[in-house]
């Protein structure tokens, strides 16, 4: 009944609004853009009925030229198609702008996940006091990640913002008003950016959405749970920061830009105190008190443009100072004005979100062995050799004779004591270690440190493995039992509280051993390394590397956490958040507000509500191990298909991921030109399947899995799994969110090409099998009939940028034949990427 009221509301206030609005795109006065508006519904039109009949992209756009324009140059035709794609693009942000618009009318403040709800259920199950014991030191931690696979510049961001607010207030003039502001305002960056620019792209989100949206979010929870002695920790809901510190993630960051980037934030955060102190000040207008907080505003003013130094404690002081004064003398008038401030000034420190640094574990391997050589001549000692003999050294080593990537490493390591100086310890203190595999990996790092002369207790950092790949995996129970028995590693957890951060992978877990595959084994994982942890005294923390979409570990992140039994350590949720996922789940106070909520309540609800569909039976974990043993052996042979990575090349818009203008980073690892599966990054990779509408990463050999279960008569089983388990329920679930957002029609095409024709057809066979026997599963009609709400938005967004896709394809076609000019087309190609990009919203 629920679903159907929402289902007829979004109706209202999201399909009609975008009629509506949509309509005023008819009269815009874009320069040359005159008719696009008409034209595009027959081009809509066109593919939608070419692709049933089983037309090429090719076929679609040429008869669309013909049956409905005068165009005769491929000079005219391609610039009409680069209107279209500019047309589209601002169709996509309308359509975002009303739908973000209308989320708080689509949700309310008592839905299941909220602090209210968790609130009702647990004073109606007297378990107040339960929950309020798990929220005295648990935390909810997003870390935003330096890969922009929306990257609009800052100028339509704005118009984005205004644009949303316009739509809430339904002011038809000021709508009108902004879309001719969007047709004439550029929506590509001329010059790929910096890691700076992408950096500065989400402080923009810290400043005007985070830091509102998590103080009064805090404010919220403490009201909520408040009984007289309640006290919530600070720290409960935390903000991660990749841009500018993830070398891994982009080899042009170096230590002058780590630097920066913290410096950054750091002004960010003070300049949102300076704001806020102003509304502040504005009632706290009382003798004595106005004065501290004037000279409080003094304080800030020469922190941010003197660069003189301000500690959280010193900002603390003047507001305890204050308070004081305010209970004393001014009958505590506006206490709750000063109290509101005060927390966030202890949630964001001088900070605001934790730097990481993160570098893989290969090149640091290179960084230990030239410094050993040089040191001490020695090519041949082992690792336990040299580790032993590098932190010996108590002093800095110099740096000027080592090549560039050894000398920033160790230049970026002896920098991390300077930024935690100005921005707080918690503005820098974990060094994560990508591609972790042995022992060696972490306590390489632990040498850097020495090496670079810090004493033991100085090292105010945490040391985080990355397991992501399956042997990664598998190696993690070895690989950490190892170090909680090593004496030097030992002693530096000790000193950190006794409390070990372990981040799975989960981008190149899927890419590296499909689906079910990688999810099982991460779940698996996360079990055995919660036991052994628990065995060596370790409170032990689980980063998830998830991403957006399925296909990269992401989905329905409130039910992948709320569905972790007792056997996983829950002391806090912790999980990466990309791109345009930012900007769908995180991008407006409202939303940050309530996807925070949901990810807090289901870390609660794990430990304090029972529910035995949470802890998987032997009976169900030995199918799960069947069917992921299955499902990686199916997707194992496509991987080792001849055609795999030239159907990529060739087909897909993978090689030009490294051509936009959107990132700053390479597509793939390495510098060799022969393009390797294991060098390909998680973002293009599963990005150029998303493009094709194909979005194998998220399904391929699952429903394999699952059709080899029936034929042996065993589907029950699979039956009883899914009723009985959350987990799997949450895999199948977010799988079939994959295939929802696929489209092969789009590629039939390709099932008559004498390369690929036969590898598609595998494709296609596999996507068939997967919904038929996930709908026959679930017992839906429809993929994502459980979710009306994302259902209706994927239809409406694929309508929009259905026309984008044909022109896409046909620019692909046109490169394939040599036809033409090559370079119109390519850029055609790249420019259609964002347009999906940003339509599909966690697409990559």
């Amino acid at each position: 009944m629920i679903h159907d009221q929402r289902a007829e509301k979004f109706r209202q206030i999201v399909e009609n609004k975008f009629q509506i609005y949509n309509s005023l795109f008819m009269s815009l006065p874009y320069d040359k853009m005159t008719n696009i508006g008409m034209l595009l519904p027959f081009l809509c039109e066109e593919s939608k009925i070419g692709y049933d009949e089983g037309k090429t992209p090719e076929v679609i756009v040429e008869e669309f030229f013909k049956n409905h324009t005068d165009l005769e140059t491929e000079e005219q035709k391609l610039e009409l198609l680069f209107k279209i794609i500019q047309y589209i693009e601002r169709q996509v942000v309308l359509f975002d702008s009303i739908e973000d618009a209308a989320f708080p009318g689509l949700h309310s403040e008592s839905d299941s996940g909220t602090v209210t709800n968790l609130y009702e259920r647990s004073f109606h199950d007297h378990k107040l006091e339960k929950v309020r014991e798990k929220l005295k030191d648990f935390t909810v931690k997003v870390v935003f990640t330096a890969h922009p696979t929306q990257f609009y510049p800052s100028s339509v961001q704005r118009i984005i913002h205004d644009l949303r607010k316009a739509i809430t207030d339904d002011s038809i003039t000021n709508i009108d008003t902004l879309l001719q502001q969007l047709g004439k305002t550029p929506f590509v960056n001329k010059e790929k950016p910096t890691p700076v620019d992408e950096a500065l792209s989400i402080i923009h989100y810290l400043r005007y959405v985070y830091y509102d949206t998590i103080g009064e979010l805090f404010t919220k929870i403490r009201k909520t749970f408040d009984n007289g002695h309640f006290n919530l920790h600070e720290d409960i809901i935390q903000l991660g920061f990749w841009p500018g510190g993830d070398r891994d993630g982009n080899p042009f960051v170096t230590a002058p830009v780590t630097k920066r980037v913290s410096e950054e934030l750091r002004t960010a955060i003070l300049k949102s105190y300076y704001g806020n102190l102003k509304d502040v000040r504005r009632r706290l207008s009382f003798r004595g008190v106005s004065e501290i907080l004037t000279q409080l505003s003094n304080e800030l003013y020469s922190a941010i443009f003197r660069n003189e130094k301000i500690t959280t404690e010193d900002i603390l002081t003047r507001l305890n100072d204050v308070e004081k004064i305010l209970v004393s003398q001014h009958n505590s008038l506006f206490l709750d004005l000063l109290q509101n401030f005060r927390d966030r000034v202890k949630i964001f420190g001088t900070h605001f979100a934790t730097l990481d640094i993160r570098q893989d574990s290969r090149i640091h391997q290179k960084v230990i062995d030239d410094v050993f050589s040089k040191l001490f001549g020695d090519i041949d000692a082992n690792y336990t050799e040299k580790f032993n003999k590098l932190i010996e050294i108590s002093e800095k080593i110099d740096t000027e004779s080592y090549d560039e990537i050894v000398a920033d490493t160790l230049i970026n390591v002896a920098q991390i004591k300077e930024i935690q100086q100005a921005n707080g310890l918690r503005g820098m203190n974990r060094y994560i270690i990508s591609n972790s595999d042995a022992v060696k990996d972490v306590m390489n790092v632990y040498a850097f440190f020495k090496i670079s002369g810090y004493q033991d207790e100085e090292i105010n950092m945490d040391i985080v493995p990355l397991f992501e790949t399956m042997e990664g995996l598998a190696n993690a129970e070895n690989v950490m039992n190892e170090l909680y028995k090593n004496p030097v590693y030992q002693k530096h957890l000790e000193r950190r509280g006794n409390q070990q951060t372990i981040m799975l992978g989960f981008s190149d877990g899927t890419k590296d051993g499909g689906y079910l595959k990688a999810n099982w084994e991460i779940y698996k994982a996360k079990e055995v390394l919660t036991k052994l942890s628990e065995e060596n005294g370790i409170k032990v923390i689980f980063f998830d590397g998830r991403g957006g979409p399925p296909a990269r570990g992401g989905g329905k992140t409130h039910d992948f956490y709320a569905s972790q039994g007792k056997t996983i350590a829950n002391n806090k949720i912790e999980l990466t958040i990309q791109g345009q996922t930012i900007t769908s789940i995180f991008g407006n106070k409202e939303q940050a507000k309530y996807n925070f909520e949901q990810l807090l309540t289901a870390g609660v609800e794990n430990d304090v509500f029972k529910n035995s569909k949470k802890d998987l039976t032997e009976k169900e974990r030995a199918l799960i191990i069947e069917l992921a043993d299955i499902s990686y052996k199916k997707y194992s042979d496509l991987k080792a298909h001849p055609m795999f990575v030239p159907y990529l090349q060739e087909m897909s818009t993978l090689e030009y991921y490294g051509k936009t203008n959107i990132g700053s980073r390479p597509s793939k690892r390495g510098g060799d030109s022969e393009l390797k599966f294991e060098d390909l990054r998680a973002i293009p990779f599963v990005g150029s399947w998303s493009q094709l509408k194909q979005n194998v990463p998220g399904f391929f050999g699952f429903g394999f899995a699952m059709q080899q279960m029936k034929e042996q008569g065993r589907f029950d089983e699979v039956i009883d799994l899914y009723k009985g388990s959350d987990f799997f329920k949450t895999l199948v679930l977010n799988s079939m969110m994959s295939m929802n957002k696929s489209y092969f029609p789009l590629t039939y095409y390709i099932k008559n090409n004498s390369k690929f024709g036969e590898f598609w057809n595998v494709l296609f066979s596999e996507y068939n099998l997967s919904k038929d026997i996930m709908l026959e599963l679930t017992g839906f009609k429809l993929l994502q009939q459980e979710d009306p709400l994302s259902r209706k938005s994927v239809k409406i967004r694929e309508k929009i940028v259905l026309p984008l896709l044909s022109i896409q394809q046909y620019a692909l076609m046109k490169i394939q034949k040599g036809e033409g000019n090559k370079e119109a087309y390519e850029k055609l190609v790249t420019r259609s990427l964002f347009g999906n990009i940003n339509a599909s919203r966690n697409s990559a």
